[in-house]
């Protein structure tokens, strides 16, 4: 059985010394940091959610800045029909010989571009 002082002498050379703990404080300590890792973990979300969201989002805002008389489009809630006219915040929708409906932009999903001959 050892005795209570070699134990205590066992811990003490088996803990870092201040000088020890500065001499490692290399990249381990950097990464070691909360603080860093979260700006990490933020960069990262940017990288690989916000910034592709952020660029369909414009694409979208684009096709349905150039919409036409003509164009097939897709509504949000999976309406297909061809434009009929647009107004300044609504599209008119022919979804239907004779059936009209009236959208708001934002609703258009999908925007295919008529064929020019």
């Amino acid at each position: 059985m050892t005795s209570l002082p070699a134990f205590a002498a066992a811990l003490a050379a088996a803990t870092p010394t201040t000088a020890d703990a500065q001499a490692n404080n290399g990249i381990g300590g950097l990464l070691g940091n909360p603080m860093v890792m979260m700006g990490l973990m933020f960069v990262m979300f940017y990288f690989l959610l916000i910034r592709p969201q952020q660029r369909q989002r414009k694409e979208m805002a684009a096709r349905i800045a150039a919409l036409q008389t003509g164009d097939r489009v897709v509504t949000s809630s999976g309406i297909h029909g061809l434009v009929h006219n647009i107004k300044e915040h609504t599209v008119i929708i022919k979804v239907a010989e004779g059936t009209m409906i009236e959208f708001d932009k934002p609703a258009i999903a999908a925007v295919h571009k008529k064929e020019s001959k």
